[in-house]
């Protein structure tokens, strides 16, 4: 944090991480200011060069560039600038961009020339926050997480490795609407689920906790996903580290369902569903954690947390590719009605 020393006494500090002294103080000299380790002579704030303002507001973050703004007309000047903003923005992004997929669901293109000439870097931050852009032909999608500017990616279903998922028996390929993708993979049934996603350790941001997601939807006729729990692991291929390892439930209901009920359907036996037929009802309550059961995005999707990995920085981070799995391959129970969109990966947001 840095710290502005207007004259001597008790330091007094504001929520935007600006301390201003405004009495005799014992550790600083009166009628000086102190930024960072640099002691200058007593200045009024407001007649700082403008880009002085923005060196040190570029130096904290995004979150607390948007704090900063609202100390005073010049901070304000400066918190907004282009010098700011654009150091925000990972330096390779630029590069990303010019991978874009023709089929980009952005509406505004951040990428495009005239787009690119006419927004700032705030509003180019700011859009590839809250517009994913489409990368890969198609099959990965790119952002920004909001208060840090960390690189966020989305793996398509059509990037994942399925098991069998080119089989019409088990998986169908189908287009929804609020989807970012083209397709969506839809389970139709299958009693071995395996589904793992692969990213290169240097598309991520660097010295950055990550967690990975896998992105789906239940449908009407979901079964077998209440009493199953599945293996979920985040880890690198051949790495000396062990895998982030654990079990969730992929059942949108938390586990709470109706045994006896009329459902149509071809996967509905009768009065009951298929899960009571082949016998896994579970008559024993079970104890919810939360953390186990998914969650609904603000898309209306619902993703739970396959595991985390951190990114190593600079140059220890290396090459390789991180996997993350989704496994129920033990149970040999028979399961249905899952909509994969994929798997996301983004930086874990301190609370």
């Amino acid at each position: 944090m840095f710290k502005f020393i207007l004259g001597g006494g008790t330091q007094k500090k504001t929520d935007v991480g600006v301390g201003v002294d405004v009495g005799g103080g014992e550790e600083q000299e009166e009628g000086r200011i102190s930024c960072g380790t640099v002691m200058v002579d007593h200045i009024d704030l407001q007649n700082l060069p403008e880009g002085c303002i923005a060196n040190v507001v570029s130096l904290t973050t995004p979150r607390d560039a948007c704090r900063l703004s609202s100390v005073s007309r010049s901070f304000k000047s400066a918190s907004e600038s282009d010098a700011v903003w654009d150091r925000f923005i990972p330096p390779e992004t630029h590069t990303i961009l010019s991978l874009q997929s023709p089929s980009s669901s952005v509406s505004s293109s951040p990428s495009s020339t005239s787009n690119s000439k006419s927004k700032s870097k705030k509003e180019l931050y700011l859009t590839l926050c809250d517009n994913p852009v489409l990368i890969e032909q198609g099959k990965m999608s790119f952002s920004l997480e909001k208060s840090s500017g960390k690189k966020c990616y989305m793996i398509s279903a059509r990037a994942l490795s399925i098991v069998w998922a080119d089989t019409p028996h088990y998986w169908k390929w189908i287009s929804l609407p609020d989807s970012r993708f083209e397709e969506v993979a839809e389970l139709v049934s299958v009693c071995w689920l395996e589904i793992r996603g692969k990213i290169g350790r240097r598309m991520l941001s660097p010295s950055t906790l990550y967690k990975a997601y896998l992105v789906f939807k239940s449908t009407a006729g979901a079964y077998g996903f209440d009493h199953q729990p599945v293996e979920v692991s985040v880890g690198m291929l051949g790495g000396e580290e062990e895998p982030t390892r654990g079990r969730v439930f992929l059942d949108a209901e938390r586990g709470q369902n109706t045994a006896y009920h009329i459902a149509p359907g071809p996967r509905r036996i009768g009065l009951i569903n298929r899960r009571h037929f082949l016998g896994y009802q579970s008559s024993q309550p079970r104890e919810i954690n939360e953390a186990q059961y998914p969650k609904e995005r603000d898309d209306g999707w619902l993703e739970i947390e396959l595991g985390e990995f951190f990114c190593q920085g600079g140059g220890d981070g290396g090459d390789g590719e991180l996997e993350m799995a989704c496994l129920e391959v033990t149970g040999g129970h028979w399961k249905g009605g899952l909509i994969v969109q994929g798997i996301e990966i983004r930086p874990k947001v301190k609370d």
